[in-house]
């Protein structure tokens, strides 16, 4: 089978390009054979020599999987593609030129899926209500986290606030930083991301013990995983949210938000919050400023965590693979 690798290319790794590499690798270990595939405008490119159109359909491989909801044109090949989100069709949180290219893209890919595989369960209903396909036809495969080898006590840990993710509109990071102010000198609110939509009005008039950190390699953010308290992640719209998960996995206190999949994703084990309350959030983190609270969400968020691995995504998701090349009620014409 063939998947688009575009997303692994290149040194720093989104979160769709984290999801592409480890499903990959996770695949591998089921002894699923995996050729990957890049997009450069209108070329696939093969690491064997082999050049495939874009618009003339994939062709050499019995199934075509599509890891960011985009699809080249329908052939004979069965193709399934993921859903992370579709926050183009929710909001104006990126340029509109963006949103156009990106909102007929969703749509391409949802007309030319055999089947989709959607992140959450909020993804899965985002793609039938908005783009009207079958729920039958939606297999829910949420993303692994990453397994530490340890994770630092709540007492050990630094005054840190940490937020993980681009700094943008839909990212929350005004609010977040607003909010932040509450928690006095003594802490630090750390924001590890690339500069995205709207990052200058986001990070307008921060407060001194603000630290914009830009984009941090995987060693790095490891570290800081280590280091910080607090993980705050508010985002306003998120398909999935790994950096919750993450944060739990290491032992941190999560405060994230009570809209798109983040409930779906955090459950019990981190601090709900409305996003667009920046009352609330600072009441949130005022009071994880406790250290038994943040010891009692370390072993919440540690055992939450457990129930996401790379290795179940695989699984589930080369599932979904042998049900679909074998035509098990996967191939239904639409009506």
């Amino acid at each position: 089978m063939g998947v688009d690798a575009t997303y692994t290319a290149g040194p720093e790794l989104s979160g769709v390009g984290r999801y592409s590499l480890r499903l990959m690798e996770g695949l591998a270990e089921w002894g699923q054979p995996v050729k990957r595939f890049y997009r450069a405008h209108r070329w696939w490119k093969a690491p064997w020599p082999k050049r495939l159109l874009w618009e003339s359909g994939v062709r050499g491989v019995d199934l075509f999987h599509g890891l960011n909801q985009r699809l080249p044109r329908r052939g004979r090949t069965p193709m399934v593609s993921t859903f992370h989100d579709l926050f183009v069709l929710s909001a104006e949180y990126s340029t509109a030129e963006f949103r156009e290219r990106f909102a007929e893209q969703a749509w391409q890919a949802a007309e030319r899926s055999d089947h989709i595989i959607a992140v959450s369960e909020f993804t899965a209903r985002q793609v039938v209500e908005n783009l009207g396909y079958p729920r039958e036809r939606i297999t829910v495969v949420p993303h692994g986290v990453d397994w530490p080898a340890a994770a630092r006590p709540a007492a050990e840990r630094e005054k840190i606030v940490l937020t993980v993710g681009a700094v943008q509109k839909r990212k929350n990071t005004k609010r977040m930083i607003e909010a932040f102010r509450a928690m006095g000198p003594d802490w630090e609110f750390w924001i590890a991301g690339s500069a995205g939509f709207g990052a200058g009005e986001m990070l307008a008039d921060c407060p001194g013990n603000v630290k914009v950190l830009g984009y941090v390699s995987d060693a790095e953010l490891e570290r800081l995983y280590e280091r910080a308290a607090i993980l705050a992640f508010a985002s306003l719209d998120e398909g999935f949210g790994i950096p919750v998960l993450e944060g739990m996995a290491h032992g941190m206190a999560v405060m994230t938000g009570k809209r798109s999949a983040l409930p779906e994703v955090a459950g019990e084990a981190g601090l709900l919050v409305d996003p667009f309350s920046v009352e609330e959030m600072a009441e949130a983190m005022l009071r994880l400023r406790d250290v038994e609270l943040r010891e009692e969400l370390w072993a919440k968020g540690r055992e939450r965590a457990r129930r996401y691995s790379w290795s179940r995504a695989a699984k589930e998701t080369q599932a979904v693979y042998q049900r679909l090349v074998s035509g098990e009620d996967l191939r239904q014409e639409r009506s």
